[in-house]
């Protein structure tokens, strides 16, 4: 079992997030760091809520799929976040959050990772990680964001694991594709500053700061789809995201559908 020291990594974030940072739990063990803020009240606008774990027993993905790995395997840290005022594109917050993670990965010396819309991070053709967003709106007209980010760092002989569904049957850790992986105390660290400053952002500029990055790290582009949605599918080629985020994706004959809400799995 890995401690996570909350001590070293207040030390280790730069003043911006250290000044907005006003709660910080970690946990030996937890069912779901996301859940765990959920049922907490929220931050004051524009500060930070951070819990953190090694090993998350009951982790949530989209669609009520559950985030499995093996204890002290991998980082799961959530961060809620209030905007004073619900952002007008609120859903694209999940893919701008997936440019601060790749940010963060990068500063801890792990390059190559795609985004898989909305919230999965890919590399070498293996899930790394995942993203997920969740919100309460408040009376006040505030609203309060609980983002979480599951990765995997070392899974040791798991490495060959092979997902049950999805359009990604492999896993990938930090271990294989970096010459040293990052302790998880820095790891943690450099999150929570790249994710801090990607909610501020959001809070002024929205989603366009991102998109364009985004579409350089699209992992779906030109790859056959088919997108599952609760009434129907949807077959095609990814064609890229639009402006507020959603997925676009060629169906024929030059005609592109955009797609807010679906599972995705290659055709």
């Amino acid at each position: 079992m890995i401690n996570l020291d909350a001590g070293v990594i207040r030390e280790s974030l730069g003043e911006a997030a250290a000044t907005r940072l006003s709660c910080f739990d970690t946990f030996p063990e937890i069912e779901s760091t996301n859940t765990y803020l959920m049922q907490r009240t929220g931050p004051p606008p524009g500060q930070l809520h951070v819990a953190a774990t090694t090993n998350q027993t009951m982790g949530r993905g989209r669609h009520g799929r559950t985030w499995q790995s093996p204890p002290g395997s991998g980082l799961c840290l959530s961060i809620a976040y209030t905007f004073g005022v619900q952002p007008a594109n609120l859903s694209a917050l999940t893919l701008a959050i997936g440019i601060g993670v790749i940010d963060a990965l990068e500063d801890s010396g792990a390059g190559g990772v795609q985004l898989k819309w909305p919230n999965d991070l890919i590399v070498d053709g293996g899930k790394l990680g995942g993203i997920l967003t969740e919100s309460q709106s408040l009376t006040s007209g505030a609203v309060t964001v609980v983002t979480g980010v599951g990765l995997n760092v070392n899974l040791g002989d798991m490495s060959d694991f092979e997902l049950e569904m999805g359009s990604v049957r492999r896993v990938a850790d930090l271990t294989r594709i970096t010459a040293r992986p990052p302790k998880y105390e820095d790891l943690a660290a450099v999150l929570i500053d790249k994710l801090c400053a990607t909610f501020v952002e959001f809070e002024v500029d929205g989603f366009e700061p991102y998109a364009q990055r985004w579409v350089e790290r699209d992992w779906l582009f030109g790859r056959d789809l088919v997108i599952d949605m609760q009434q129907r599918q949807v077959t095609g080629t990814g064609a890229g995201i639009g402006d507020d985020g959603a997925l676009l994706v060629d169906t024929g004959k030059g005609r592109i559908q955009r797609i807010t809400s679906g599972t995705v799995v290659l055709s």
